[in-house]
């Protein structure tokens, strides 16, 4: 019967599915609260931060949903990738406006705006794109507040407000003219627009937040900080049991501890693990060998997708691992202190170390704790100590 698998429950490297979503109750009511502010005229701003893994982008999706269902508010969600000029932005934006309202009985107000830049794509010209020359893409980026108002003001009798979720900002957040452009954008709303019910969410990684502050010190002020923590023990079992449950499989207790245990309250090691243990399972009952099984599966994954190649070659190399093993021994967290895993080496594993830590620096591994003094290092992600515990376990 299970032989004949058609499609895993389980979203690697994508948003959670809707239903499946847990979690995040606080900073759903606080985010949702705010954007419903909107709806009264007054531009809201939000920067959702955490680490790489952490559900960011789902989030995201859940938010747009929501607030869609409840508030009647035209959502998008733009994922820029490797989107690097604010023409790319701007372009980007609109272009996921006009995907969103293909659909609508009144995509005929929506084409009349965006005139002749609309391209028709795909077979049949069954989706749209935003084409414009470059010059006047141009004119579109120095003019985005006055685009943008005018956009809303033509879905007016449609939609309440909008909400804009920029995702992935990598490319955006070293960018001085980004900052100062975003910043330049809010405050111009603010001083000529009276009524303006758009909500933009930027999600990135806490160090981009960081470093999007020292290129513009005053655009932090105009954020609301959402912070994405680690799921609870509760909500990643939870998870797990409602995935499973919607492929008609069922999990011993022994089995959701392990997983529990090992996605360590990351959305993005429950996903790959969760999905390992889908495809391996033959007889529709999760066991304890299942578990371990798609775990170990999934470390092999987990390395090779959110470890850079080089990084994942040079953690791996044979110099370093049983230095690995032992750190992974230790009990683990994202902080750890020179001494206290040199004491663990041997003395051939003790003559590298040095050298060890040192090319995990370099590759962007870890980085020094200076909070915690002289020797302590703490990791870029916790994802990399999370691998090197499940690594460990298959390497045994």
């Amino acid at each position: 019967m299970l032989n004949n698998k058609e499609y895993s429950p389980f979203t690697p490297g994508s948003p959670a599915p809707l239903d499946l979503f847990v979690g995040r109750s606080n900073q759903i009511q606080e985010v949702v609260r705010y954007i419903k502010q909107t709806l009264s005229g007054r531009q809201e701003n939000f920067f959702l931060s955490g680490d790489r893994g952490i559900g960011k982008s789902s989030f995201a999706a859940f938010i747009r949903t929501l607030i869609a269902n409840q508030q009647d508010i035209l959502g998008i969600h733009v994922f820029l990738g490797q989107v690097s000029t604010l023409e790319g932005l701007v372009s980007h934006i609109f272009d996921e406006l006009l995907k969103e309202t293909r659909q609508q009985k009144w995509f005929n107000n929506i084409a009349h705006f965006f005139g002749k830049y609309i391209q028709e794509v795909g077979l049949f010209g069954v989706s749209v794109s935003f084409s414009p020359p470059k010059d006047d893409l141009s004119k579109l980026v120095a003019s985005f507040p006055i685009a943008l108002h005018n956009l809303v003001k033509k879905i007016a009798d449609e939609k309440k407000g909008l909400f804009i979720a920029l995702d992935d900002i990598n490319g955006l957040a070293d960018k001085a003219n980004f900052a100062n452009w975003y910043k330049s954008f809010v405050d111009h709303v603010a001083t000529h627009y009276k009524n303006f019910p758009v909500s933009i969410m930027l999600i990135g990684v806490p160090e981009r937040r960081d470093h999007l502050a020292t290129l513009q010190p005053s655009l932090m002020r105009i954020f609301r900080v959402v912070e994405i923590e680690k799921l609870s023990d509760h909500e990643v079992e939870s998870f797990i049991i409602n995935a499973f449950k919607n492929a008609d499989m069922k999990l011993n207790q022994e089995a959701i501890k392990l997983i529990v245990k090992y996605s360590s309250g990351f959305p993005i090691l429950m996903q790959e693990i969760g999905d390992a243990i889908f495809w391996l399972d033959t007889d529709g009952v999760v066991d304890k060998h299942d578990a371990m099984e798609g775990i170990l599966i999934a470390a092999e994954r987990i390395g090779r997708k959110y470890l850079d190649p080089k990084v994942y070659r040079a953690i791996r190399s044979e110099n370093y691992r049983s230095i690995l093993r032992k750190l992974a021994k230790t009990p683990l967290s994202r902080n750890f202190s020179r001494s206290n895993v040199e004491s663990k080496l041997n003395e051939n594993e003790q003559k590298v170390f040095h050298n060890f830590l040192k090319r995990l620096r370099d590759l962007g591994i870890i980085e020094s704790n200076l909070e915690q003094g002289r020797g302590s290092y703490r990791f870029v992600n916790e994802i990399y100590p999370i691998y090197m515990r499940i690594e460990s376990e298959r390497v045994k």
